[in-house]
């Protein structure tokens, strides 16, 4: 047998190493460090979900790479002191606790940070905070904004995963302050988690059961569908313009914050993007309903030695590095998105048919009726839901069946069609409602009838409006020869979004003529 050359690595834990904030507020980490008189580059992980979240840090691989891993609850979290405010504290406390890593006689005085989600937040936000030990940042799948894309996506409010994370954070604290009146709100939270369809139907949103008692912050969301002065002193903590640090992001095909990574890399110059077939949950090689292949995998695609890596001070490699679905393949780019596209308009035609042939003067509208009592049903797509199922690409046949869901569809492709690059829905439409909310979403139609959703997206738009702009954010995806491409349009998608706030039954209807065009834009790779 082969024997393997490895010697033993012997290494010091410390857990519930205090550190003190510049408030006072003591917050606890968990250090690993290799064992003897080294000093060592640090990562930096800092964190609200508690300790079981911790576990799935790769602190032996990062151990072995010659560094030191701290592991950090949130204030209010966790083992750590304090009040749990999300994202208001972030920045200043990965601050202090950088100086306090800079101090320890173990370490070389660098620090690095990384994280998934709002773990990935957190080590943004100190990294526009500019200390002079922060070398290098990995955040993955991460919004770059705490209003557009966060809380709410094209003016509708993100409920179904805002009651997600507000449940979540709502049990967190209640276990947190188990001796100070937690126990309390574990009864009620826990009722409301056993039917969380029926909790998000709740009238006015903000008066949900459980979660807005337990978890305060629900109410500041829902009582600011603006942007105004409450989101824009949240932005000040997150300033892309402050970030001098290289950061490598990795985004996911059906992540929640698939726009906001693509912004983040946008926004910081200078970095590294990796986008995969993943979910916010799962970075395995199947999502959904589809299955992409063994390397489609982050594990088959070494993502994990990449990030170390970059951590480590290896900043070279492709500067974007794609997975294009449909075709299954990666691809490297200079840039996101890469070069070569072309933004064609598929034009939406009266009687179902999706075409780049623009529409004609007299062209007929399309017609349906919204009732906000029965709205059309979240089924797959970018999420982050209660039910871990409903993600992804998903057969979309059922919801097509529906009568207030329009669908138009090309004929069938005579050859490939690969669309990567960012993408947009155009609609002319009216409604009978004081304002309305226009859903799009973009199907890839198998040969067998399959529609597997791409992406999607909405718009809510004021009294009045008649043109209407959705971001449907970006793709990589190859309509292969023998599918078809396919639009749906609708004016609600529950629970991803709330209800439009008018709750009025509506005629909506959605003009084809030359003068009001409605259609999707696709950068086609030529």
């Amino acid at each position: 047998m082969t024997k393997l050359d490895r010697p033993a690595l012997p290494a010091v834990t410390v857990l519930d190493q205090p550190i003190e904030m510049r408030d006072g507020t003591v917050l606890r980490a968990d250090v690993h460090r290799p064992a003897g008189d080294g000093r060592h580059r640090t990562v930096l992980m800092r964190g609200p979900y508690g300790e079981p979240v911790f576990r799935a840090v790769p602190v032996t691989a990062y151990l072995r790479a010659g560094m030191a891993v701290v592991l950090q609850h949130c204030r209010g979290r966790g083992n750590s002191d304090g009040e749990f405010t999300p994202w208001v504290d972030e920045g200043r406390d990965g601050a202090d606790t950088v100086d306090w890593i800079k101090a320890q006689p173990w370490s070389n005085g660098e620090v690095v940070a990384a994280g998934n989600s709002y773990l990935a937040g957190c080590a943004l936000q100190l990294a526009s905070e500019r200390p002079d030990a922060l070398k290098a940042v990995v955040a993955a799948m991460t919004p770059h904004d705490f209003y557009d894309g966060l809380k709410y996506h094209g003016g509708a409010f993100a409920l179904g995963s805002a009651f997600f994370w507000g449940a979540l954070q709502g049990l967190l604290g209640a276990v947190h302050d188990i001796d100070d009146g937690g126990a309390a709100r574990l009864g009620p939270l826990m009722k409301v988690l056993a039917d969380p369809d029926a909790a998000m139907r709740t009238l006015p949103l903000r008066d949900v059961p459980g979660v807005a008692d337990a978890f305060p912050f629900w109410r500041d969301w829902v009582d600011h569908p603006e942007r105004d002065s409450y989101w824009t002193d949240l932005a000040e903590t997150l300033r892309h313009d402050r970030i001098g640090v290289p950061v490598l992001h990795v985004a996911g095909w059906f992540d929640v914050f698939l726009r906001g990574t693509l912004e983040n890399h946008r926004r910081i110059p200078g970095g590294r993007l990796v986008i995969g077939p993943w979910s916010h949950l799962s970075q395995t090689g199947g999502v959904g309903e589809l299955y992409f292949g063994h390397a489609a995998s982050a594990q088959m695609a070494q993502l994990e030695a990449a990030q170390i890596a970059f951590l480590r001070g290896d900043t070279g490699g492709p500067a974007v590095r794609y997975f294009t679905m449909g075709a299954d393949v990666w691809r490297d780019a200079e840039s996101w998105p890469p070069p070569g596209a072309t933004a064609t308009r598929y034009y939406l035609h009266s009687g179902g048919s999706l075409s780049t042939g623009a529409p004609g003067a007299d062209a007929s509208p399309s017609r349906f009726v919204h009732d906000p009592d029965d709205p059309v049903p979240t089924h797959g797509g970018n999420l982050l839901l209660n039910d871990p199922v409903n993600v992804g690409p998903r057969d979309q046949r059922a919801v097509e069946a529906r009568p207030d869901v329009l669908v138009f569809t090309t004929p069938v492709l005579d050859h490939d069609v690969e669309v990567t690059g960012p993408v947009r829905a155009v609609l002319h439409a009216a409604t009978s409602a004081p304002g309305a909310d226009w859903t799009a979403k973009l199907v890839d139609v198998r040969p067998d009838g399959r529609a597997m959703n791409v992406l999607d997206g909405i718009v809510r738009s004021p009294a009045g409006a008649t043109r209407h702009e959705i971001d449907l954010a970006a793709t990589s995806q190859t309509f292969r020869a023998g599918h078809r491409i396919r639009v749906q349009v609708a004016s609600s998608n529950f629970p991803r979004f709330d209800r439009h706030p008018s709750m009025v039954r509506a005629e909506q209807t959605v003009f084809h003529d030359a003068g009001r065009p409605s259609w999707i834009e696709l950068p086609v790779m030529q």
